[in-house]
């Protein structure tokens, strides 16, 4: 009799005697099926590669950049990203997904959305709604249950969900945004400076006739709205775009906004280019002419976020300041940097505002850069999201400029999340000002 208990046999389960009980195979079925779904999933895609095919920007952005090993830990952090990108079936599979979604279940494929699913709703942060809340009687009090990040509307229309959260769940009142904003405002003007405020209109503003019936936040957003406006019109030195909007939509029988994109169509981009120009120098697009010269089509960005591929076409113009003269410019692909346009700089052209000016914006600027410089003979554009990479280059453009425009969207004005109105950047623009005024 041997002391303590039995040990296991000293060799592998599967060279035990097939009679022994604990005998496994090494290779069992089951393990059999799963390496071959592995050899075909991983080398799949790599034959395909070889054989020339290549994955597709599907999102409205670049694919991941291949991870540096010098990153540490960054490494492996980036590389399921760059693997997910880099699949070459991707966008077929993601198409196919919603497919049968729509078409088995009746609902979008939950790619992207955020929010709480299932048939049991999530317990939201704070007090949950009463009976009156939820019959539409009062405001949502909760967290971001059943909150999403794309909502679809009527007559394939879809919306973004931030315009509703930041609505809902602002980080800070909106009339401390405005009033930081405008602090931005009164250090530009006391250095000599022209300043203008602009506020692209969300697209549930503007065209909310085809919001589902019902939608979460619908008890807070439109009231937020109603309230958002009238603070905004109040601004000292803002030029209100909802009534060339408006007015666009009348002429052309239709919003000018995309119906798979968040952001306004060439109408959109050409009006905002016009509204600028006119609160910058009144009278100066007295000359202008635009005509339509093709079209444009790329990726609609809210698709794009539910997996879909589905185009966003828009007729592209040929903005004439003077009459004649067609000022275009190639769209922007990229808006990191400062982008300074200054062909024309010290020339007077008629319509053409020949000021140095600087427009920091967002992507609402970037998706109207092909129209903006042909407004003026010095313009530099920047992008706020981007200003904590380039916030010396933007002070240098700020002092540099003699006019100074912030073009930025209902939706962050309302949540409060700005860079612009970062404490910091705050004081070293009010310094700057201070120290380099031009009259």
């Amino acid at each position: 009799m041997t002391d303590g208990p039995p040990k296991m046999p000293p060799v592998h389960e599967a060279w035990l005697p097939r009679e022994h009980a604990l005998y496994r195979p090494r290779h069992g079925r089951r393990q059999v099926t799963a390496l071959v779904c592995a050899v075909v999933f991983f080398a799949a895609p790599a034959l395909m590669w070889v054989f020339g095919a290549r994955a597709g920007e599907i999102e409205n952005r670049a694919l991941a950049d291949f991870p540096a090993v010098g990153d540490g830990w960054g490494f492996f952090t980036g590389f399921p990203q760059w693997a997910t990108d880099h699949l070459v079936f991707r966008s077929g599979a993601i198409d196919a997904a919603d497919g049968i979604s729509h078409g088995v279940f009746g609902e979008p494929a939950p790619m992207g959305q955020h929010g709480d699913s299932g048939p049991i709703p999530g317990v939201p942060d704070g007090p949950s709604e009463s009976e009156d809340d939820q019959e539409g009687g009062g405001q949502d009090t909760g967290g971001d249950a059943g909150y999403v990040e794309v909502v679809e509307g009527s007559d394939g229309w879809l919306y973004y969900g931030d315009d509703i959260t930041a609505k809902c769940f602002p980080d800070r009142p909106v009339t401390e945004t405005l009033e930081r904003l405008d602090r931005i405002r009164h250090a530009v003007e006391a250095s000599g400076r022209q300043f203008v405020l602009t506020i692209a209109p969300d697209k549930t503003t503007m065209v909310p006739q085809h919001l589902p019936d019902n939608y979460a936040g619908q008890n807070c957003a439109p009231q937020a709205t109603d309230e958002f406006w009238e603070h905004a019109e109040q601004q000292q030195s803002f030029a209100d775009l909802r009534p060339s909007l408006r007015e666009a939509a009348d002429q052309l029988g239709h919003p000018p906004y995309y119906a798979n994109d968040t952001h306004w169509t060439d109408d959109g981009a050409v009006m905002l280019t016009r509204d600028l120009a006119e609160a910058v120098q009144p009278g100066v697009t007295e000359p202008w002419r635009s005509e339509g010269v093709g079209w444009s089509t790329t990726q609609g960005d809210l698709a794009s976020l539910l997996g879909r591929t589905e185009p966003k076409a828009s007729i592209r113009y040929a903005l004439k300041p003077d009459g004649t003269t067609d000022r275009t410019h190639d769209p922007l692909t990229r808006f990191d940097g400062p982008e300074r346009y200054d062909a024309d700089a010290g020339v007077d052209i008629e319509g053409v505002i020949g000021a140095p000016t600087a427009l920091i914006g967002d992507s609402f600027t970037f998706a109207s850069s092909r129209y903006l410089p042909a407004a003026f003979n010095d313009l530099t554009l920047l992008s706020y999201p981007q200003l904590d990479r380039h916030k010396r280059a933007t002070l240098d453009v700020f002092v540099r400029s003699e006019v100074v425009v912030v073009q930025t969207v209902e939706r962050s004005v309302a949540e409060g999340d700005l860079p612009l109105i970062d404490e910091g950047f705050m004081g070293e623009l009010e310094q700057a000002m201070a120290q380099n005024p031009i009259r």
